[in-house]
């Protein structure tokens, strides 16, 4: 092909052998399976191959009976009953035989002297009972740089036969109907009733208004049987003018010249790359469309975190407040305690230092410890429960996201996008299942309850051992009101005398409120430095574990951008090749 060429045509082959290149590789990206990879394989050998005219149509429409009316002889088996189980492709040999390529295709070579610049190939009819024969045909589709259509005039364009068709339309190809078996319609008016309605469904399927030949194979074979090798007897026969065929004919082996056949030849690898192209565009924007979703979702967690956050402060202080309370009752009764206490009328309770010291502790202190272990201890356990119901809130939200988007796998294409971005929605979700799983609510809370208990210890420089946080908060306690009830012993009562009670009074009030001050702000200071580190380190596992997520959603959108580039040249590149080929061999009608 490449010594008849000019260079105008032998450069629209270059671009189109660049194109192609170009648009596997971007399906590569794209994780495109093999059968796409491979239509463009093909597509670019195709370009050195003979014009390839392609026959298909429903079983019983007179495939087979019209290649051999074109080739004038019974070289092809005819029958009421599917009779092409396989691709049969014929070719130019000098004598006539077989052979096998691969399981579906039948190579005949025959001494025709036309078929050394065109193949035909016959198809096994469409709607069959046997389902592989049409999945044979669909894929041959895309081989073909012409197709004739073959339907019959007893029932033209069957539902079956629109099916086809779209899909024939879909690879872009040059589609040519030849209506069969018109001799089987006697009143003129009716044949051209069935072919009027042949060219409105066929423009309405098509886009386009198809080239319709109306013939009888049958009449025609019997036609060039009964001339044999003399043309103008077969010109003269009533037979074959009944046949309507020598127009088909003229335009299969006289119409298509060299340039209109390369032409066809040009398109067909171009309409192979717009309906790839198409195709994984809406890919592209499925994916996107996910992405975005996923974006969105993402969003939601960190909203969620963020609300988790300002909530779990917010409560934190109500929680907190509940110790405080303790605290602040503990000094109301310090406060009464030392009214009722110091007073003359109970100068001989005061010289019992030791009756003053038990009662200040029963009924002063009394069960502020218990109680402020009781206060800490229901604290630690909302704090607890809060991370674990965070956890399970960021499991269930997955879990209903992977839900909602089973039915929505993007491109449903054999690609590692899809299972990568689910694998990773599923590794977000098993590690908050397993966060979920594994959690001790009571294990947590005495860990957390413990760490509370060191940070008090060291705070208060207090011996802990083996004690719980109540005796440690009974150490403290005693530790920070020890001077206050050192001074409540008979001696310092005796030196002071009892002129200055009142101010002693209001003394003791104040050093007893700085101590539980003091006290207070020692919990404090533990429970929150607990809380933050707690609340850090929970948020932080969260974010640890959409992170890959992120990252992939991150990843995969800056990747699609790219590829999105990328298609959108090549399609520009496919309209400029369209353009340069109608320009350089124009239709010829």
């Amino acid at each position: 092909m490449q010594r008849i060429l000019t260079a105008e045509q032998d450069q629209l082959i270059r671009r189109e052998r660049n194109l192609l290149e170009d648009l596997r590789v971007l399906l590569v990206r794209l994780g495109a399976p093999e059968d796409d990879l491979a239509l463009l394989k093909r597509a670019l050998q195709q370009l050195d191959e003979l014009f390839l005219l392609v026959v298909v149509g429903e079983f019983n429409a007179g495939k087979s009976a019209f290649l051999n009316a074109l080739l004038g002889e019974r070289l092809l088996a005819e029958g009421v009953l599917p009779t092409t189980s396989q691709i049969q492709v014929l070719r130019y040999g000098d004598r006539p035989h077989e052979d096998m390529t691969g399981e579906d295709v039948l190579i005949l070579h025959l001494p025709i002297a036309w078929l050394r610049e065109i193949n035909l190939v016959d198809t096994p009819g469409t709607n069959a009972v046997i389902q592989r024969h049409q999945e044979i045909t669909e894929h041959f589709i895309p081989r073909s740089d012409l197709v004739l259509f073959v339907t019959s005039a007893d029932r033209p364009f069957s539902e079956s036969e629109r099916l086809l068709l779209q899909r024939i339309r879909e690879w872009g190809k040059k589609i040519v109907v030849v209506v069969n078996k018109i001799d089987l319609i006697d009143d003129p008016a009716d044949r051209q009733r069935i072919v009027d309605f042949v060219a409105e469904n066929g423009t309405q399927l098509l886009g386009v208004v198809p080239r319709i030949f109306p013939v009888s194979a049958r009449l025609a074979l019997k036609a060039k049987e009964q001339a044999g090798a003399d043309r103008r007897s077969l010109e003269r026969s009533d037979l074959w003018a009944q046949s309507r065929f020598d127009p088909l004919e003229h335009y299969i082996l006289n119409a298509l010249d060299a340039a209109a056949r390369l032409r066809l030849k040009l398109e067909n690898p171009v309409g192979v790359a717009d309906y790839l192209t198409n195709h994984y565009r809406q890919l592209i924007n499925s994916r996107n469309a996910v992405l975005k979703d996923d974006f969105a979702a993402i969003d939601v967690i960190e909203a969620q975190l963020a609300a988790y956050d300002a909530d779990m402060r917010r409560d934190f202080k109500y929680h907190l407040s509940h110790v405080d309370n303790v605290l602040y009752a503990m000094a109301e009764r310090g406060d009464r305690f030392f009214d009722e206490m110091m007073r003359i009328g109970r100068v001989f309770d005061l010289i019992n230092g030791d009756k003053v010291r038990a009662e200040f502790e029963r009924s002063v202190i009394a069960d502020t410890s218990r109680e402020v272990e009781a206060q800490v201890s229901d604290l630690i356990d909302w704090l607890v429960q809060r991370d674990y119901r965070q956890w399970r809130d960021v499991m269930d939200y997955l879990n209903r996201r992977a839900k909602a988007h089973a039915d929505h796998i993007v491109g449903k294409v054999d690609s590692d996008f899809e299972f990568n971005r689910q694998n990773l929605i599923a590794s977000v979700g098993r590690e908050a299942q397993r966060v979920v799983d594994s959690y001790d609510p009571e294990t947590e809370s005495l860990n957390l309850a413990q760490q509370v208990q060191n940070a008090l210890v060291q705070t208060a420089a207090v011996e802990a051992g083996a004690l719980g946080l109540g005796a440690i908060l009974v150490a403290v306690l005693h530790t920070t009101l020890l001077d206050v009830t050192g001074l409540l012993g008979a001696g310092a009562l005796a030196a002071l005398g009892f002129y200055v009670l009142p101010y002693r009074r209001n003394r003791l009030k104040q050093e007893l409120r700085s101590g539980i001050d003091a006290l207070r702000q020692q919990l404090n200071d533990a429970l929150t430095r607990q809380f933050e580190r707690e609340l850090t380190n929970g948020m932080q596992r969260m974010r640890e574990a959409i992170a890959p997520y992120m990252r992939f959603v991150s990843v995969e959108r800056e990747k699609l951008a790219r590829v999105s580039e990328e298609m959108e040249r090549l399609r520009r590149e496919l309209a400029d090749i369209r353009t340069a080929t109608a320009k350089v061999l124009p239709a010829q009608e």
